[in-house]
Formats: structure tokens, C-alpha cells, sequence
């Protein structure tokens, strides 16, 4: 990996020692507990909330109770903006909204929509299906309810990155499956689609920095406590049907054991007839517009996605 900036081998070395593969679900449910606050030194690793993005908190109904969530508005605008429904990634078991304010407030400001962050229950106490079932609620929820925070419900994407995306996916497919609300457009972040660990990158990047074969898997059995990981709703890859899904943009990183996860989804969404664009950004690791001072392809792939995301969301007069 000899592409990797230096700035990227840093970020992995402050990192290794987190990884979940070398955790107890003990470690896990612990680490739960230590929500992310600002300070200089995480703002610096995770970046900050954006300037001119304007958050409010509040809750949205889950699959099982109400969950929290954070609103974030772009300065200076006026009327009705699109809504954006963000899944945080974190493996189904860290992150939270906290973790997000930088990518959340990043896509409010430059694609001009109300994001909304959804902070669903984790495993390992919560397993599948309970993360995308709460994500669903919540988008059902804050649909009906977008005009309290200036949102337009006809003018909806769903955003996430990792196991965010994996439920972005997924959230879109229940979407279809049950009719609605009609989502316009799904942002995938170096989704993860398909836990039966089966891509080929898994194995090409297994020792990748940030993220390596044994975290993919170490994740996945914390979300999936041995249930079955080619159910649909958590694989969206192995879904019998994927006609009828929205438009999607899709970004991987070269350096990432779940690459191919992503742009084996994109082409088996353009083979059901979607339109999807799929990007790889070289010489990046997973995770890496977590990391805006780490990851040079950080504001070609923050622009990439708002560009996507003004082309459907915003109507043109």
C-alpha cells in the first residue's frame, strides 16, 4: 500500500488500537458508553460541526421507542428545503450523532437540504433487524413530520456510510417493499452489502489500515449474533429484486476490505435498471470521510455526493 499518504498510515496508527477485532463484547458495550464530544484533539481527528449549519435536537419515533436525533438547516435559506435522512456508520455497534456532525453538516451546507441523523439502537444488546427497522421508523416518522423543521417530504434522500450505508440500502428497499415514503435518492458510502463476507476485496485487503478482514467480521457477528446474513434486509446484495429501487450514487475506497461490497451493489442495481454512479477514490482507506484532515479525497467526495444530491432533490424551475 505503498499509495497511502503519510497523513492516512498516521490516522491508522492513532486508530489500531480501537479496533473492534481485538475487543470483548464487554469492550464494545463500554465503549457505548463513551459518547464523542468536540474538543480540539477529536474536531481535529473527526472534524467539527460546520460553520453556517444551524442544529436543533430532537426525537423520532423507532422500531421500538423513540430515538434521538439531530437536525441540521444551512444558513441564510428560506421555505422548504429537501430532507435527508443520515445513518451513521460504526459496524451497528459505535458511532453516534456526535461521531457524524461534520458529514452531516457537510451535506446540509453544500447539497442546501435539511439532514436529519438518526441515532438508532446498536448491537450487540440490540442485533439485527433492530438498526434498520428503527432507521425505517424514523425515516416514516420524519416524513410526516417534515414541516417542523422546514423539510419537504416529496423530496427525500436517505445517506449513510459503512454500516450507515448498509442501511441506507436497506431503508430504500423497505421503502419499496411497504409502499412508501417515496425516497428520491440513496447516498452510499462504502456501503456494506453483503455479510456473508463474500467479495473479493475482503480477502485483497485484509490487513488494510482503518478497517481489516477480522473488524468486518468481528462487526458483523456483533450486529448479527448468528442469524441469517443472507436475508435481504441484511445483505441488501442478495435481494431477489432490486427493480424499483432509487437512484443511487455509490463510493468505495481502493483500500477497503468491503470495496467490492459496493460496487458489486452498484452493478447489480444497473443490471435491475436503476441508475447508479459508482466511484472509487484511490489510494483511500474505509471510513475515509470520517476523517476530513486525514483523507485528501475528503471535498471531491463531499462535492460529489451534494452535486448528486441537488441533481434530484432540487426541482429545477
Amino acid at each position: 500500500m505503498a499509495d497511502l499518504d503519510l497523513r492516512v498510515k498516521v490516522l491508522a496508527r492513532l486508530l489500531g488500537r480501537l479496533a473492534v477485532a481485538e475487543q470483548s463484547e464487554e469492550d464494545v458495550l463500554r465503549m457505548q458508553q463513551r459518547s464523542v464530544t468536540h474538543s480540539p484533539l477529536t474536531d481535529l481527528v473527526i472534524g467539527g460541526r460546520v460553520k453556517g449549519v444551524a442544529t436543533r435536537e430532537g426525537t423520532a419515533a423507532g422500531a421500538a421507542g423513540e430515538l434521538p436525533i439531530r437536525a441540521y438547516r444551512p444558513g441564510r435559506t428560506a421555505g422548504s428545503l429537501p430532507l435527508v435522512l443520515l445513518f451513521h456508520g460504526g459496524g451497528w455497534t459505535t458511532g453516534d450523532l456526535n461521531s457524524h456532525d461534520h458529514l452531516a453538516g457537510s451535506i446540509a451546507a453544500e447539497a442546501r437540504c435539511v439532514v436529519v441523523s438518526v441515532a438508532y439502537r446498536l448491537a450487540p444488546v440490540n442485533r439485527f433487524p433492530a438498526a434498520a427497522e428503527d432507521c425505517y421508523a424514523a425515516l416514516v416518522d420524519v416524513a410526516a413530520r417534515a414541516a417542523e423543521w422546514g423539510a419537504d417530504p416529496e423530496h427525500i434522500a436517505v445517506v449513510g456510510d459503512s454500516a450507515g450505508g448498509n442501511l441506507a440500502a436497506v431503508v430504500a428497499l423497505m421503502a419499496r417493499d411497504r409502499s412508501g415514503p417515496r425516497i428520491a435518492f440513496q447516498g452510499l458510502l462504502y456501503p456494506a452489502t453483503d455479510l456473508t463476507a463474500s467479495s473479493p476485496s475482503i480477502d485483497e485487503n485484509a490487513d488494510a489500515p482503518i478497517l481489516t478482514k477480522r473488524d468486518v467480521l468481528a462487526f458483523r457477528d456483533h450486529y448479527l449474533g448468528g442469524q441469517d446474513p443472507t436475508h435481504p434486509y441484511a445483505s441488501p446484495l442478495l435481494a431477489d429484486d432490486l427493480t424499483g429501487l432509487p437512484p443511487a450514487l455509490v463510493q468505495v475506497a481502493e483500500h477497503d476490505p468491503i470495496r467490492d461490497d459496493g460496487l458489486r451493489y452498484a452493478a447489480a442495481l444497473e443490471a435491475a435498471g436503476v441508475s447508479v454512479r459508482a466511484t472509487t477514490y484511490w489510494g483511500m482507506p474505509h471510513g475515509f470521510l470520517a476523517f476530513p484532515h486525514f483523507c485528501r479525497a475528503v471535498p471531491q467526495a463531499l462535492g460529489e455526493l451534494a452535486a448528486a444530491l441537488q441533481a434530484v432533490l432540487h426541482p429545477v424551475a
